[in-house]
């Protein structure tokens, strides 16, 4: 009986803690704005929820042209190419961004601390940034492909 009535209390707590961050999760997809109405289910689920993209399925990791990448919500610039180089982590990754582009938040998911980066424009997700890069920044911004938009110079 007390083996039962544990299971059922570890059962309704994971129930309370699930219920009480849907209150966050709907605010903070609430505050995100949708500008662009072709935004396809992935990048949605990516923008607006914070999921992840496939490591390499981007075909922005073979982009090598001059050109800058833009937001895929909202068209801000947030990349130069020439900040862009490859990590071997499979996502499109960058040095540094365009100065204003981004803002940033702490994430705890996973189990470690992570930089969050987030458009300054319209508030989407777009990935993390980590102090391992290759030049004097030591800054890797390790995006998802489905985020960006490259036009090319």
């Amino acid at each position: 009986m007390k083996i039962i009535r544990r299971k059922f209390l570890k059962l309704l707590s994971f129930s309370c803690l699930s219920l009480l961050s849907f209150p966050y999760n709907l605010l903070n997809a609430i505050t995100k704005k949708i500008i662009n109405p072709n935004l396809t289910i992935e990048q949605k689920k990516i923008m607006l929820n914070e999921a992840t993209e496939r490591p390499y399925s981007s075909a922005l990791n073979q982009e090598k042209r001059e050109g800058f990448f833009h937001c895929a919500n909202c068209g801000a610039r947030l990349f130069a190419s020439s900040a862009k180089f490859d990590s071997g982590t499979g996502w499109p990754s960058f040095t540094e961004s365009l100065p204003g582009a981004f803002k940033t938040k702490t994430d705890y998911s996973f189990g470690m601390k992570r930089v969050e980066y987030h458009c300054a424009k319209c508030g989407v997700h777009h990935g993390h940034v980590f102090d391992d890069g290759p030049t004097s920044t030591q800054k890797r911004f390790c995006s998802n492909g489905l985020c960006l938009i490259f036009k090319p110079k």
